[in-house]
């Protein structure tokens, strides 16, 4: 019913820049929230960047001041812009999209992920 698409990923050098996009397609009534998140060879899944059902923005610590979410509502679209990038953040980057309303059962949420891109920041 819902698919996230994501663009963007590669291999950058540490201290270059990088822009991931996320296009949510479907049958899709309203969205809560949309944003990112991360997975390290060894590591737990982690919270990036998000949109809040608020509106509003968290970000991990570890990337505030170097990323930055934006998104295009009329496109169910985000995007991270990351910059400054370092060895660490190297990880399969994860779109997903929360609380996600759909026309053929509008009373339930449900909650979506992408396929991932591969972000490799060499040293």
């Amino acid at each position: 019913q819902v698919q996230l698409v994501e663009s963007g990923g590669g291999l950058v050098q540490a201290g270059g820049s990088l822009r991931l996009s996320c296009a949510a397609s479907g049958s899709i009534l309203s969205i809560n929230a949309m944003g990112w998140y991360r997975q390290a060879p060894g590591k737990q899944r982690e919270l990036v960047a998000v949109f809040t059902s608020g509106g509003s923005t968290n970000y991990a610590s570890s990337v505030k001041g170097r990323f930055t979410i934006s998104r295009d509502n009329a496109k169910n679209t985000v995007y991270l812009q990351m910059s400054s990038l370092k060895p660490e953040d190297t990880a399969v980057y994860y779109c997903n999209a929360d609380g996600v309303a759909v026309t053929t059962t509008p009373w339930a949420k449900y909650r979506y992920w992408g396929q991932g891109t591969q972000v490799t920041v060499s040293s």
